[in-house]
């Protein structure tokens, strides 16, 4: 009795063993190599995993960076800290990293814009966008209102005020999901320091731009009379500001006749 308790004992023992050694032989010969570089590019970047990158998440980021197929800046979300940091790491400079935050280029809220129909559908930006007009706006250029870009973002920067989708730049992190949701078209990424912008996306005739809202663009050209730097543009009807131009005068929003330069 006692023999055969022993023999087993050998026997497990043996087995534990052998296993133990084959596993650790296997883990050497195929262990993957891991690059120490990425690992600290990793650690230095936040961890959202937005994507507003580009990659899949912070670890693609950081794989890519490692492997000089991004750039050390990649990260909006990190922005010139992470930057900063990760140039230690690669041995580049990081340069000078300008802030973004989402804009809105819509002004046209429940009280100046009017509606052509009532919708009753789903609340979702990109379903109501297939309806007839695009919306049930007068305005097919304008925001619907429903909120996909609230739902995209992950850092509870943008809400629906009085029918319309509003940034708050000081939580925006420029990471795009916004962009990507919006099936107008309507956010873009500008300077954080940027002081003016055009809240209008309609590429209208005056006359339409009218009938339909109260603070919409009609291209009148006043502000690119004003404007001593060139900065902005009229194209299809809608004024545009070249933030590399702009030096934040404030003149073309005094002249404004629609107040859509905000």
């Amino acid at each position: 009795m006692v023999t055969g308790i022993i023999i087993a004992a050998v026997l497990v023992g043996g087995v534990g063993l052998f296993i133990g050694v084959f596993l650790g032989v296997a883990g050497k010969k195929f262990a993957v190599e891991v690059d120490e570089k990425e690992i600290a590019v990793r650690e230095a970047l936040p961890g959202n995993n937005c994507g507003g990158c580009g990659y899949p998440g912070c670890d693609g980021l950081a794989a890519a960076i490692a492997k000089g197929e991004a750039p050390i800046n990649a990260c909006p979300v990190g922005g010139a800290a992470a930057a900063a940091e990760i140039g230690k790491i690669m041995g580049q400079e990081a340069g000078e990293a300008v802030r973004l935050t989402a804009f809105v280029k819509c002004a046209g809220d429940c009280e100046k814009s009017s509606q052509c129909y009532e919708y009753t559908g789903v609340h979702d930006c990109k379903m109501a966008a297939q309806m007839q007009n695009g919306g049930s706006k007068t305005c097919a250029y304008g925001c619907l209102g429903y909120g996909s870009c609230v739902k995209a973002c992950p850092f509870d920067a943008i809400h629906i005020v009085a029918g319309i989708a509003v940034v708050d730049k000081e939580k925006c992190k420029a990471c795009g999901k916004c962009i990507a949701q919006c099936p107008k078209k309507l956010i873009e990424l500008i300077p954080y320091e940027q002081k003016q912008a055009v809240a209008c996306n309609s590429k209208e005739k005056g006359k339409a731009v009218m009938n339909a809202c109260e603070a919409g663009c009609i291209g009148c050209r006043k502000c690119v009379k004003e404007c001593p730097k060139e900065a902005i543009t009229v194209t299809d009807n809608l004024a545009h500001i070249d933030p590399e131009k702009c030096i934040s005068c404030g003149k073309c929003k005094e002249i404004c006749p629609r107040k859509i330069i905000v």
